[in-house]
């Protein structure tokens, strides 16, 4: 057991969630600030090899480990981050406009699972602020900006909120990541359905054709759908020809808990991450590219807790992976764990 899991992680957990996040933040962000301090946090995690760099539609990452969307909703830390050896930085989701998101306490521990339930509910500081941060980044890290519709805005407008941010946030960012498959946001789950889904990729590729270098775009998808609808899935993005899919997004399925069941209930509603969705990510994962015949990169993001958990889901047919409930719990080694990890098994 590592000193952070063993020492430091039962320290935090004494605290709120929410405010323990920021609160560690607010250290690294000023332990930065401290002479040679960002170069002895990549002597300690970051691992660097020709063989771990990968190039993915289009982009060249240093290593196939990222930090997914949700962690830095609003590119607040990116400089930060990138000193504890990640491949590439997700940021988001963000809005158009700035919005408060759910009422707290929305970000639960279930320790005994190792996974979290959130019901943040896209806070943040909507995309023109998101815009302004990354345009004072000093790191050359790839980031992506993951976008989705403000609460109020119904779906049938939905294309607009995704436009917006898109063209806000397309100077200072590598790609995109269109969220339609939190479960947090009354509605939004809707946009997956085949017609409004394919009406939303065309639209948003269409803008991007227009640049003078179109961003990749990839679409994050929920793990509780169907066999059916990954299938749609899967002729969507062909027909819309955008870049890639990240599977998947929190779940709102409560199976094979240990957590108490009346402890869960107290919690309510939710979309749950960490280890409990392990194995159903990488069904998504393997069903998708086994179905597709490898036609496009997969993300792939649920459970990953460990060097094993990221090469299962690589095994299945991921390109890349991402980690957030793992980072949480596992502490910041496990980026440097998994690149170890996929080194010995000579990905």
């Amino acid at each position: 057991m590592s000193f952070y899991k063993k020492f430091v992680f039962p320290y935090l957990t004494r605290y709120d969630a929410e405010k323990i996040h920021y609160v560690v933040m607010d250290v690294l962000k000023f332990a930065c600030k401290i002479p040679f301090m960002p170069a002895i946090l990549r002597l300690i995690y970051e691992k660097k090899d020709k063989k771990l760099e990968r190039k993915i539609f289009g982009l060249r990452f240093k290593n196939p480990v990222g930090l997914a969307a949700g962690f830095d909703k609003n590119g607040l830390w990116t400089d930060e981050l990138s000193n504890l050896g990640f491949g590439f930085i997700e940021i988001g989701t963000v809005t158009p406009r700035a919005q408060m998101g759910n009422d707290k306490p929305r970000l639960f521990r279930l320790k005994q699972d190792e996974a979290l339930i959130n019901r943040m509910g896209f806070n943040n500081e909507g995309s023109g602020a998101a815009a302004n941060q990354l345009r004072k980044r000093k790191t050359k890290i790839i980031i992506g900006g993951n976008i989705g519709k403000n609460k109020l805005t119904k779906n049938d407008d939905a294309v607009y909120d995704y436009l917006k941010s898109f063209n806000d946030l397309y100077p200072y960012v590598d790609y995109f990541v269109i969220n339609v498959s939190s479960p947090n946001t009354p509605g939004l789950r809707a946009l997956q359905e085949k017609e409004p889904l394919k009406y939303l990729l065309k639209t948003l590729e269409r803008d991007n054709g227009r640049k003078s270098k179109p961003k990749p775009i990839l679409l994050k998808i929920a793990p509780d759908l169907t066999n059916e609808q990954l299938d749609d899935i899967i002729e969507i993005v062909k027909e819309t020809r955008i870049s890639g899919v990240i599977a998947s997004n929190t779940t709102i399925s409560r199976e094979d808990l240990t957590t108490d069941n009346a402890d869960v209930d107290a919690i309510g509603a939710g979309g749950l991450s960490g280890k409990p969705l392990a194995k159903r990510s990488t069904e998504v994962i393997r069903y998708l590219s086994e179905k597709s015949k490898k036609a496009f990169p997969i993300i792939g993001v649920g459970g990953i807790h460990s060097a094993e958990d990221a090469i299962e889901k690589l095994k299945a047919g991921a390109s890349l992976v991402q980690v957030y409930s793992g980072f949480i719990y596992e502490g910041p080694g496990i980026v440097k764990d998994i690149c170890e990890g996929i080194l010995k098994e000579k990905f």
